[in-house]
This record gives structure tokens, C-alpha cells and sequence, in this order.
């Protein structure tokens, strides 16, 4: 496999495969790649591949199939990734799915009997990795602040203020009235007793 540019950090990178059909009887279908840690399946897209072969994200990768290739041809592709991460090498552990149902694995280490495919990286730009840092030391946007309120006087009527104004007037001019009343009946009940003290028998001459 290769990858232009061949970098780490670089961006919109096109990484090629070339998965070899081992089986005499059957055709490629698809491929299934797990991803290396600092690529994410929507970072992903096809560049190019077989006839009627599409990219569908996974999980933890992506799958990419289609038409059938016939019987040992190779499945050709390749993929653009948004990002590559700061890494030496990747690897891309890929299952290669036949017609009739045979799966190659390429998932071991590299020196084992099936090893993944191994991407190795160029270091990264000094510029690409001061663009890194500068993004990942960035604050996130603080939420706007919220502006509370006080809620508005209670609003009294001009007329239930004038209303409230007259019962008032009304309880006063009552209560000077009875006032009065008792006053005028204590004085005519005085009068009375003295008229009669005047009649009785010690005040006939």
C-alpha cells in the first residue's frame, strides 16, 4: 500500500490498496478495513475502485464493495483521508470477502503469516504540528449568557383605584355621622333629667 503525501498530519491524503485474490474459484465482493487510532470512519471517502464499487463507514472502518471482481483479480482501490495522525506507521487490518463465502484476514503482525497492511509515514511538518497543537490547545466557545429579567410591577386600574379610594371616603363620612348622633342624644337625654328634677315635689313652691 502507499499514500500521497506520505506524511503525517497531512491532510486530504490518498492512501491505495491492492488486495490480492488468493482464491481460484471465486471473485473478490468487498474489503473490510479497521481503521488505525486517529482516523475516524467520517474522516473516510472513496477516490477510486472497481466498477460499481461504493464506501459504506462502519463501526470501526469502513467496508468497500460492489460488482464481483472476477476470479483472481485483485481488489484495486483507494481512499481519501480528511487528516492523517501523528504517527510513524498505520496499519489497516483488512478482510478480503469472496463469492463463496472464503474470507482472507490480514489482521496479524507484521511478521506473521497474514499481516496487516502497514503504512509508514514521513514525520509530520514542523508547521503541521504547531497547526495541531495550536488547535487542540483551543478553548471550546463558552455558551452565551443568559440575561434574566425582573418581572414587570402588577399594573392596578384607575378605576379600581378610585374605587378603593371612594369605599374609604364612604367608611369616614359614616363615622363622623354616628359621632354626631351620639353626641346630639346625650344632650337631649341631660335636658330631659333636668326638666324632671324641676317637677317633683321638692321643686313645687
Amino acid at each position: 500500500m502507499s499514500a500521497k503525501p506520505a506524511r503525517a498530519l497531512a491532510s486530504d491524503a490518498v492512501v491505495s490498496f491492492d488486495a490480492e485474490a488468493e482464491s481460484g474459484k471465486a471473485g473478490i465482493k468487498s474489503v473490510r478495513v479497521v481503521l488505525p487510532a486517529g482516523i475516524l470512519p467520517a474522516d473516510v471517502t472513496l477516490a477510486s475502485g472497481p466498477a460499481g464499487w461504493t464506501l459504506t463507514p462502519t463501526e470501526d472502518g469502513y467496508t468497500v464493495g460492489g460488482t464481483p471482481l472476477a476470479t483472481k483479480k485483485n481488489a484495486v482501490y483507494s481512499i481519501k483521508v480528511r487528516q492523517l495522525p501523528n504517527a510513524a506507521s498505520l496499519t489497516f487490518k483488512s478482510l478480503v470477502n469472496y463469492t463463496d463465502g472464503q474470507v482472507d484476514r490480514w489482521i496479524g503482525e507484521p511478521k506473521a503469516d497474514n499481516p496487516a497492511p502497514v503504512l509508514k509515514l514521513a514525520a509530520a511538518d514542523p508547521a503541521a504540528i504547531a497547526s495541531a497543537s495550536a488547535a487542540a490547545a483551543s478553548p471550546s466557545p463558552s455558551p452565551s449568557p443568559v440575561t434574566v429579567t425582573s418581572a414587570p410591577a402588577p399594573v392596578v386600574s384607575t378605576s379600581a383605584a378610585a374605587a378603593a379610594d371612594e369605599g374609604g371616603s364612604g367608611v369616614g363620612t359614616w363615622l363622623v355621622g354616628g359621632i354626631v348622633a351620639l353626641a346630639a342624644a346625650g344632650t337631649l337625654l341631660v335636658l330631659l333629667r333636668r326638666r324632671d328634677t324641676g317637677n317633683g315635689p321638692e321643686g313645687q313652691s
